[in-house]
C-alpha cells in the first residue's frame, strides 16, 4: 500500500493541465516560463495548486526527471 507522499507523486505524474493554453499537456511537461508565472500570480487553490508548487520546485532545481521515471511506470 503506497503512503500519501507516494499517491501524492504519482497522481502528480498523471495530472494534466485542465484548462487554458496548455490543456491537455502533463504538469511536468509544461514550459518552464508558465509555472514561473503561476509562482509570481499564486498558484491556484487546492490540489492543482499544490501539485503546481512542487513542480515549480522540481523544475527549479532539475529534478523533472523523477516524475518522468514515475510516469514510465504508472501512465
Amino acid at each position: 500500500m503506497l503512503d500519501k507522499n507516494q499517491q501524492f507523486l504519482i497522481d502528480l505524474a498523471k495530472m494534466k493541465m485542465p484548462f487554458g493554453k496548455y490543456k491537455g499537456t502533463y504538469l511536468i511537461d509544461l514550459p518552464e516560463h508558465y509555472v514561473v508565472w503561476y509562482y509570481n500570480k499564486g498558484f491556484p487553490k487546492g490540489k492543482l495548486g499544490d501539485q503546481l508548487k512542487l513542480i515549480y520546485e522540481l523544475k527549479l532545481n532539475g529534478l523533472e526527471d523523477i516524475i518522468r521515471k514515475i510516469q514510465k511506470k504508472y501512465t
